[in-house]
């Protein structure tokens, strides 16, 4: 399972693009994962958006992922959910998902990514490393230092978010990572297709050397 880019869909700072848009971008730009992530939506549009983006995702060969809707997820056929840890709990979400559903889980520290893979998860995604200003309640950057701590803790990838970008993207890879989850670094560009392939090289290239 790839996760060297991981792109999470967002309509603010999509500046208006569908969920299902910014999917296919991040799709023709080389994403391996795309998360649906959208804590506003009605659950009858967010199903429709999931549809869609489960059929772009099957013809690019990309892992779909949704964001703390396991009834969306399972429903729309995704690949995996993504929990925070005010979601349901990793222990409880396993014993109602099927057996091959990816689940990863939202950590910032050595001990929540200890604890997650013990629960089940699949993969860990620190965050925020970087300062950021996507997400309002995202805490205090965790640097790379913690990134390092917790790759070192777990036998999971580890896929942290928050503030990454093309600048610092190879050193987030250096520290341990497995890849990168982005949103602005990609929906924030004038051309997201082509801001997905240059994050891509960049991590390719930071995981050979």
């Amino acid at each position: 399972m790839a996760y060297d880019l991981y792109v999470l869909t967002d309509r603010t700072i999509g500046k208006g693009l569908s969920h299902s848009e910014m999917a296919s971008m991040a799709a023709a730009g080389g994403a391996d994962a795309v998360q649906l992530r959208d804590k506003d939506m009605p659950a009858a549009d967010l199903i429709a958006e999931a549809m869609k983006i489960r059929k772009i995702t099957e013809d690019s060969g990309t892992l779909f992922i949704v964001n703390d809707r396991i009834d969306i997820a399972l429903a729309s056929g995704a690949d995996g959910v993504h929990l925070g840890q005010s979601d349901l709990p990793a222990e409880y979400a396993r014993r109602i998902l099927p057996d091959d559903f990816i689940l990863g889980i939202s950590v910032s520290s050595a001990y929540e990514a200890v604890k997650a893979q013990k629960s089940g998860a699949d993969y860990v995604s620190p965050g925020p490393v970087f300062p950021t200003a996507t997400k309002s309640d995202a805490g205090n950057a965790l640097g790379l230092d913690a990134v390092c701590r917790i790759s070192a803790a777990v036998d999971l990838p580890v896929v942290p978010i928050g503030g990454i970008s093309e600048i610092n993207a190879a050193s987030v890879i250096g520290a341990g990572a497995e890849g990168v989850a982005v949103i602005s670094a990609v929906f924030g560009r004038e051309d997201a297709v082509s801001a997905a392939e240059e994050l891509k090289k960049i991590i390719r290239n930071a995981k050979i050397h």
